[in-house]
């Protein structure tokens, strides 16, 4: 699941080489975090959240193959302004 959202991720963004997927397991639940540069968060949450929310709907068809819940979460971090 990891890298296919990777794959996913980086193909939808102008600064591949700073995505970073970080996957955590708990149990039966898997928690998908994934930075991007802050210049293409809106690039992967896309108009009104369709396309991270069409990423959401392949993750979890594909783990209700392998009865995982599986959740992905779209971290933000403010860019670092020079003073």
């Amino acid at each position: 699941m990891k890298y296919f959202v990777e794959f996913v991720v980086r193909n939808l963004v102008e600064h591949a080489d700073e995505v970073d997927v970080a996957e955590i397991s708990s149990g039966r639940a898997t928690k998908l975090q994934v930075r991007v540069n802050p210049q293409d968060v809106g690039r992967v949450i896309g108009k009104n959240g369709r396309t991270i929310s069409s990423i959401r709907g392949l993750l979890n068809a594909a783990a209700m193959k392998s009865k995982q819940r599986v959740i992905l979460e779209l971290v933000e971090e403010a860019a670092v302004r020079d003073a």
